[in-house]
C-alpha cells in the first residue's frame, strides 16, 4: 500500500516520503526456505518419496510374516546420489532425453544410451534460389579473375600473414633438423596450376553419393528437411531449397534471418524433428511423459536460456527440463572432480575451470574460433598456392562436406612428415560426372591448425553481423544494467582482441538502430531512464527480458541515483569490481585470442594467488570437442604452454578424456550422466513450478548464480 501511493503522488507530481512501518521490518516473508516454491515443492516431494517408502518397507515387512520369508532390511546408508535401476518399475534414465547443441552439430539422446545420435544443426526450406546463389562464395575473393595473382584474390593482409607464418615455420624445423627444400612452394604452385582433374563417369564411381530424392512433382515437395538429408540436396532440385544454421558461433544466428520468430522456429523445428526421427518418439503427445537436460554454454545468454524453457514447457510438454553448463558436464563425464576443460568446437572455443564439480565463475573464456575456422583457412591457403579445383565454394552443400574431409585427412601438429607430396581427392556433384582430382601440398596443413595459436589468420569479419539485430540482450529490471553472464577473464580477451588483433573489430555503426518495444537509453544517460515506460514484457516484446524477482520497477524519483563503487560486483553481471565495461566495444568485439594464452589466462583468474590450485589446474588441462582431434594437437599445445610457462615443466599435463570416450561426445555424456543422478531433482523444474514462477525459477533451480 505504501509504495502505490508513492507511485500515486509521482503521477500526481508530489513526493511524499513515509516512514518505513517497523511491523514490515521485523516480518519473515521469502526468508525461510519453506516460504519459496520451489524448495517448497522440493521438501514436499522428498517428504512423500519417504512416506511411500515407509509404506512399501511395512508392506513387504507384513507379507514376509505372513508367509515365513525372512526380510532383508534395507540398506540406510545407501547414498542417493547414485544412479538408481528400478525407480518407479522403470530403468532411472529412460525417459530421459539429453540434447546438446552446437554451431555446427545437434547431439541427442536418452540418459541411458551409450553414445548419442549427430545431427547436422541445418534446415533446408523451399525458397526460390540456393544459399550459394544469393550469397557470395567462401573462402572471399577480392577478385573471381583466374588471371589475377593470390595476393589480389585473397588481399595483401592475408598474403602478409600466411607468407610470416611459412617464414616462421621454416626456421623452426630447420632448428628442429629437419631437412627444408627451398622451392617447395614453387613445386606446389606449378603442379597444381598445371594439372585438370580426369573424369570418372557416374556408372564407373563405387563411392557415388545417396543424393536426397525428391517428389517427381515440385508441389509434393516437403516443405523443409532437417539434418543429414538437407547436406545432400541437390543444388539444382526442384524446387530449389536454402540451408541456414540457426546457430553460429555459439550464438543464434541473427544474420541470415530477418524475423525473430522465424530464427526460433527453425531452432526448435531441428530439435523437434531429430527427437521424432533418431529417438523414435514420433507422437508429440507422449512427450510428457519425458524430462530433458539441456546442455548450455559457460557464457550464456539469459534470453536463450528463458526461450528454451519457455518452448521445452509449453510446446515440447516434458514433464520437466533441468540446464547444465558444458563445463560442468565434460567434468562428469569424464569423472574429474578439478579440471581445466578446453572445449573446441566447430565454430567457438571455450575454456573454464572446474572445481569440485562446480564452475569457477571468473575464469570464463569464451574464444569465437574452431575447427570451421580451420577448415575454411586451409582451403583459403590452398587456393593462394594455384589449387586446381579453383571454383571451391564452403557455401555449396558439396564442397563444404568435401572441405571437412580433406581437413580430417591432411591437417596435423606436426612438422615430421612435412614435405611436398602428391594426394588426391574426387569431387562429387549431382547430375555431374565424378572429378578426380590429384594436387601437391606442403605445410597448409600444418599452417591452418596453427591458426589456434595464431587466429589473425582466420577471417573474422562476418562474425558479428547482424548480432543482436533481433534479440535484444537481458536487462535487469532494477537497475537497467545488462545482466548476461561475463567474467573478468573474457573482459581481459576482449581488450587483448581490441589491442593485438585489429581484424576481430568492427568499425562503431554510425547511428544504433533498437527495436521496438526494447528501448535502450542514448550514450551518457543514466540507464535506469529505460524503467520509466512499461515492463518488456508488457511494452509489446513477447520475448522480454526475464524479471529476476517478482518486483516491479523501482519508482521514477530514483532514477539517476549514483550507485556506490563496487555495487553488484559479481562474476555473472556486467559489472565487474566495481568498473562498468565498454559495453559497445565488447559488442563489436570478437573474442579471439591464442589458445595457450586464453588457457594460461584462465587458470589464473581460477587460482588467484593459490599456488596448490595453480598446479593442481595445470596438470589437469583436459583437451575436448570436435576440433581437438586433430592429430597431434594435444602434443603441441603442451609444448607452447610449457614454453610460456617454463617454472612448471613438470606440473603441466594437457590430457584427452579417459577410457578412449569420444572427445566430441564427452559433454553429452556427462550430460546424460547428470540426468541419472537423483541429485538432479533440486535442479528438475516442473509444469507447476514454471506456470507459477515462470523463468524466475532459474533462481532457484541453477546450480550456479543465475
Amino acid at each position: 500500500m505504501v509504495g502505490r501511493k508513492i507511485l500515486d503522488g509521482l503521477r500526481k507530481g508530489t513526493k511524499d516520503v513515509y516512514a518505513l512501518n517497523v511491523q514490515y521490518a521485523r516480518s519473515e516473508f521469502l526468508k525461510r526456505d519453506d516460504q519459496v516454491l520451489a524448495l517448497r515443492l522440493q521438501q514436499e516431494e522428498r517428504l512423500n518419496a519417504r512416506k511411500k517408502a515407509a509404506v512399501d518397507i511395512d508392506r513387504a515387512r507384513a507379507y514376509a510374516n505372513q508367509n515365513g520369508i525372512p526380510y532383508a532390511e534395507p540398506d540406510p546408508d545407501l547414498d542417493e546420489d547414485v544412479a538408481m535401476d528400478d525407480v518407479s518399475s522403470d530403468n532411472y534414465g529412460s525417459k530421459t532425453i539429453v540434447i546438446h547443441i552446437g554451431s555446427q552439430n545437434l547431439r541427442l539422446g536418452l540418459a541411458t544410451d551409450a553414445l548419442p545420435k549427430t545431427v547436422p544443426m541445418v534446415i533446408a526450406r523451399r525458397a526460390d534460389r540456393t544459399e550459394a546463389e544469393c550469397s557470395e562464395p567462401l573462402p572471399k575473393r577480392l577478385k573471381l579473375d583466374e588471371d589475377a595473382s593470390s595476393e589480389e584474390i585473397f588481399g595483401e593482409e592475408f598474403a602478409k600473414e600466411y607468407n610470416s607464418m611459412a617464414a616462421e615455420f621454416k626456421v623452426s624445423r630447420r632448428q628442429n633438423k629437419r631437412r627444408v627444400l627451398p622451392n617447395s612452394r614453387e613445386l606446389v604452385t606449378k603442379w597444381n596450376s598445371t594439372n585438370p582433374p580426369d573424369m570418372i563417369s557416374e556408372h564407373n564411381d563405387p563411392l557415388r553419393i545417396d543424393w536426397t530424392e525428391l517428389p517427381s512433382n515440385p508441389k509434393a515437395a516437403p516443405n523443409y528437411i532437417v539434418g543429414a538429408p538437407a547436406l545432400r540436396i541437390p543444388e539444382r532440385s526442384r524446387p530449389r531449397y536454402q540451408l541456414t544454421w540457426p546457430i553460429r558461433h555459439g550464438w543464434l544466428n541473427e544474420r541470415d534471418y530477418s524475423s525473430r520468430n522465424q530464427l526460433y522456429r527453425d531452432f526448435f523445428l531441428i530439435i523437434e524433428e531429430s527427437i521424432k526421427s533418431e529417438l523414435g518418439l514420433t507422437h508429440k503427445r507422449d512427450w510428457n511423459q519425458y524430462s530433458c537436460v539441456f546442455v548450455i554454454p559457460d557464457l550464456y545468454e539469459k534470453m536463450f536460456v528463458s526461450k528454451v524453457l519457455e518452448e521445452f514447457i509449453r510446446d515440447f510438454n516434458f514433464q520437466r527440463v533441468c540446464f547444465i553448463q558444458e563445463s560442468i558436464a565434460a567434468s562428469f563425464g569424464a569423472g574429474f572432480s578439478t579440471a581445466c576443460i578446453v572445449d573446441m568446437g566447430a565454430q567457438k572455443t571455450s575454456v573454464c575451470c572446474v572445481e569440485d564439480g562446480m564452475c569457477i565463475e571468473e575464469c570464463r573464456v569464451n574464444l569465437k574460433y574452431g575447427g570451421y575456422d580451420v577448415t575454411e583457412t586451409f582451403i583459403r591457403m590452398m587456393l593462394f598456392d594455384k589449387f586446381n579445383y579453383n571454383d571451391f565454394n564452403l557455401v555449396r552443400r558439396h564442397d563444404f562436406l568435401l572441405a571437412e574431409e580433406l581437413k580430417e585427412k591432411y591437417t596435423l601438429m606436426t612438422d615430421e612428415n612435412i614435405s611436398v607430396q602428391l594426394h588426391e581427392f574426387h569431387l562429387r556433384a549431382h547430375g555431374q560426372e565424378t572429378r578426380k582430382y590429384s594436387f601437391k601440398l606442403y605445410d597448409e596443413g600444418m599452417l591452418a591448425p596453427m591458426g589456434y595459436f595464431r587466429p589473425t589468420i582466420f577471417d573474422h569479419s562476418s562474425k558479428l553481423e547482424g548480432r543482436h539485430k533481433l534479440i535484444p540482450p537481458s536487462f535487469d529490471l532494477y537497475d537497467g544494467k545488462r545482466n548476461d553472464p561475463l567474467c573478468a577473464a573474457q573482459l581481459a580477451v576482449v581488450a587483448h582482441a581490441e589491442k593485438h588483433i585489429p581484424s576481430a573489430v568492427a568499425a562503431p555503426p554510425a547511428k544504433s538502430a533498437r527495436l521496438l518495444g526494447t528501448p535502450m537509453p542514448p550514450a551518457g544517460t543514466p540507464s535506469r531512464q529505460k524503467l520509466l515506460g512499461l515492463p518488456s514484457h508488457l511494452n509489446g516484446d513477447a520475448e522480454g527480458t526475464p524479471r529476476s524477482s517478482v518486483a516491479g520497477s523501482p519508482p521514477a524519483e530514483e532514477i539517476g541515483t549514483p550507485q556506490p563503487a563496487g555495487e553488484d560486483a559479481n562474476g555473472d553481471g556486467f559489472t565487474v569490481q566495481g568498473a562498468q565495461p565498454d559495453t559497445e566495444m565488447i559488442d563489436r568485439t570478437v573474442p579471439v585470442m591464442p589458445l595457450e594464452q586464453a588457457i594460461l589466462l584462465s587458470i589464473h583468474h581460477a587460482s588467484g594467488s593459490d599456488e596448490r590450485k595453480l598446479r593442481d589446474f595445470l596438470g589437469s588441462i583436459m583437451l575436448i570437442g570436435g576440433a581437438s582431434k586433430t592429430h597431434h594437437l594435444r602434443d603441441y599445445l603442451e609444448a607452447k604452454l610449457r614454453a610460456a610457462m617454463p617454472q612448471y615443466p613438470k606440473e603441466i599435463l594437457v590430457a584427452p578424456p579417459p577410457r578412449e570416450l569420444d572427445p566430441a561426445v564427452i559433454v553429452w555424456k556427462g550430460g546424460s550422466v547428470f540426468g541419472k543422478l537423483r541429485m538432479t531433482n533440486d535442479s528438475w523444474i516442473g509444469q507447476l513450478e514454471y506456470d507459477r514462477l515462470g523463468s524466475r525459477i532459474l533462481n532457484y533451480k541453477c546450480m550456479w548464480h543465475w
